[in-house]
């Protein structure tokens, strides 16, 4: 575990996926935090030039991805729920990885106040667990529709537990072909 004076970093199973938890300043009004700092975040290791800020409004059962980009446009990304729940994903579909077909997953909600930094090489996935969710996260590079791709949620080789079974998919995200086996 690492900390700094507004941050605590934990690294997860997969190397580089950090679960970090802001320090939270409450008193009677209520709490403020800080999100982001990119000092603080590249004092912790986290190098990342952050492009844009995206935000999705979901309802419970949805799970959206698994995404990512190829090499050169890879988009690092750091997630926090700001309203509800989600699971939150990343998964290693790199055959040439020595942890492909491993995933990892944090429950980030508004009450916990958990980010998750998950680097471009990785795949990345959510599931609503509450009635609805706001997802905000930053991201690293541009989006490039040529080189962004998908794997299916219920991937056969992830074997990622979500928490439903009959989960509201896009028609993309229904059209993903699965990994194949590392032989």
């Amino acid at each position: 575990m690492t900390q700094s004076s507004l941050f605590e970093i934990r690294e997860l199973s997969l190397p580089g996926v950090l679960l970090i938890t802001p320090k939270i300043f409450s008193d009677v009004r209520g709490y403020a935090e800080v999100a982001y700092n990119t000092e603080e975040f590249a004092a912790l290791g986290i190098m990342t030039d952050f492009k844009q800020d995206f935000r999705s409004y979901s309802v419970k059962n949805v799970i959206r991805g698994l995404h990512f980009q190829r090499a050169p446009y890879m988009q690092d990304k750091l997630v926090h729920c700001t309203q509800g729940e989600i699971l939150d994903v990343a998964a290693d579909c790199d055959p040439a990885s020595a942890t492909f077909g491993a995933y990892t997953s944090a429950m980030l909600t508004v009450g916990n106040h958990l980010m998750l930094y998950i680097p471009g090489k990785y795949a990345h996935g959510f599931c609503v667990t509450s009635d609805t969710a706001i997802v905000e996260y930053k991201m690293g590079g541009k989006y490039s529709p040529e080189y962004a791709k998908g794997i299916p949620w219920n991937d056969p080789l992830l074997h990622i537990i979500w928490p439903t079974s009959n989960p509201i998919l896009s028609e993309q995200d229904k059209s993903w072909q699965p990994l194949t086996h590392k032989s």
